[in-house]
Order: C-alpha cells, then structure tokens, then sequence
C-alpha cells in the first residue's frame, strides 16, 4: 500500500492582473516547491460572484465559483497568498473571496502563509492578517514573507533563479509544511 505523503497548497493571488507580482511570485513558489509539495495556483477569483449572505445560507445551493473556491481550499492542506495593496487595503476581488469562505469550514484552523511582494504593502498585510485571524485560520510565521520585488518586473523564472527570493519561498513552503500539525484540529 503506497501511503500518499504530498502536501498542497492552495496558491491565492489577489491581483487580477494576468502579470501581477503577486502572481509570479506565486509561480515562483510552485516552481521551487519540492516534490512532496504541491503547489495550485487559484484561477477562480475574478469569476466569483459579489458576496450575498442571501445567497450563502444553510442549504443554499452556491453559486458554481464559490462552491469550486470552497471545495478547492477544501483539498488543500494550507494556503499561501500574495496580495497587491489598493488605497491602503485588500483589493475588492481578495476581500469577496474571504467574505464566501467566512462561513465555511473548510478554512477553519488552516495553515497560511502570506506573501508581500512590496515592502510599502503595510496597510493591506496587516488587514489581510487580521481578517485570516478573525476567520479562525492559523497564519504561520515563517511561511509569511517579505519579497522585495517592487520595481523589479521579473517574472515566476526569475524570480525563482534569484537566490534572495528563492530561499524565501523554499523556507515559506517549509514552513507551510512544518504545520502539518495544525491540519489534526
């Protein structure tokens, strides 16, 4: 019987830009991921729905983006996001996504790891860090990094060829993985 030891990740961008930073550094992460590591990159988030509690009670049956968010986190062991700051906060699109899964257990006691590709990104981490908190998720430490790739337009190759930026992410994915514990709650 093979025992199936992978982890994975469920990788958030919360830019909708098809060549955001944020997304290739994303990239770069399931680049470098060793091979127990499995690293998803979610393609959804543009596609969900604006937020509706209407639509988010017991026995509703969710619209087909939001039930796919759901069972994608769900599969997943952890999650690692990266996330562009607008006007001194999470983008509208990052912030629908986390108002769907509030209600949700499949977020309950999960591991997360947060990317900041920009060292002037403050305002939105610390909000992005609060709402996780507030959603009983587990934000691990050492899987939450800074990248200082503002200015720099490299893309997930790279990125992940840039020694700096590569020991960041291996030691966020081990990080994510040292957290396997947090997974029995």
């Amino acid at each position: 019987m093979t025992v199936n030891t992978s982890f994975n990740v469920l990788a958030i961008s919360g830019s909708l830009r098809a060549r955001s930073s944020n997304t290739e550094a994303l990239r770069a992460a399931a680049i470098l991921a060793p091979a127990s590591v499995n690293v998803k990159i979610f393609g959804g988030l543009g596609a969900l729905p604006h937020f509706n509690p209407d639509l988010d009670l017991e026995g509703a049956v969710l619209p087909d983006p939001v039930q796919r968010l759901r069972e994608e986190i769900g599969a997943a062991d952890a999650l690692l996001i990266c996330s562009p700051e607008y006007a001194h906060g999470v983008p509208g699109s990052l912030k629908n996504a986390l108002d769907w899964l509030v209600s949700a257990p499949e977020m309950v006691h999960k591991p997360i790891g947060l990317l900041n590709v920009s060292p002037r990104s403050t305002y939105a981490y610390a909000s992005l860090a609060e709402t996780l908190r507030t959603m009983s998720t587990q934000l691990v430490d050492g899987a939450s990094v800074e990248l200082p790739l503002t200015g720099t337009r490299l893309d997930a190759a790279a990125i992940a060829a840039t020694p700096e930026f590569a020991r960041k992410l291996r030691a966020s994915l081990d990080a994510l993985g040292g957290a396997r514990h947090l997974l029995a709650k």
